[in-house]
């Protein structure tokens, strides 16, 4: 994870049930696989909660990365992609939210402002996306995911999305409408790893 964040290219499934919305830009610190892919799945699934901030710090100094070539402001609200409430109890926790927390301090760290607004979750009826096509998720997420209003960031905040693993976009796209439909339109969305392959491969 500590090569430059790369774009990867989302499914034309996804982008496709989600036409008319400000689509950002999407970054991922690695492929979702071999010990990346085994440190998400052991700091989610398997008790490991030591890993969520180690990942987080990665997100943190990828930020850092895209705020030197301008891709994101200086100053930046992250807003941790949301979880199914059932999901993040038999977690312990949310650690996506710990992620964003953590690689907000690496932020601050390096003198830059930054604020973390877990401002999004998941109503009843969603299922685990795990083996669910790009279409599938789409249409599982469509209208599930709502705002806290008393947790959005202020009115013309930067806001980048958070997330472990980008697979389709579906989480992203979902989160990214309601977002822009509450007046915060995303300006960039970094996750741990993708699934997908890079949009070029120098």
């Amino acid at each position: 994870m500590r090569g430059r964040p790369r774009e990867p290219v989302l499914p034309d499934a996804a982008l496709e049930r989600f036409t008319g919305i400000p689509l950002p830009a999407f970054r991922s610190l690695a492929r979702y696989r071999g010990p990346v892919r085994a440190a998400i799945v052991a700091g989610k699934e398997r008790g490991r909660r030591d890993l969520p901030p180690v990942l987080g710090a990665a997100i943190g100094v990828g930020l850092l990365r895209l705020q030197a070539i301008s891709l994101i402001p200086p100053e930046i609200t992250l807003v941790p992609a949301p979880t199914r409430a059932a999901a993040a109890r038999a977690r312990g926790g949310d650690p996506v939210l710990t992620m964003a927390s953590s690689a907000a301090a690496v932020l601050a760290r390096n003198g830059q402002r930054v604020r973390v607004a877990p401002c999004l979750v998941t109503r009843a009826g969603a299922r685990d996306s795990v083996r669910l096509t790009a279409a599938q998720r789409a249409d599982n997420l469509a209208g599930r995911i709502r705002v806290r209003p008393r947790a959005l960031p202020p009115d013309g905040a930067a806001v980048v999305l958070i997330d472990d693993v980008l697979t389709t976009g579906a989480t992203a796209l979902a989160s990214g409408a309601v977002l822009a439909e509450a007046g915060l339109p995303v300006r960039a969305v970094v996750t741990l790893a993708a699934v997908p392959p890079w949009r070029d491969v120098r």
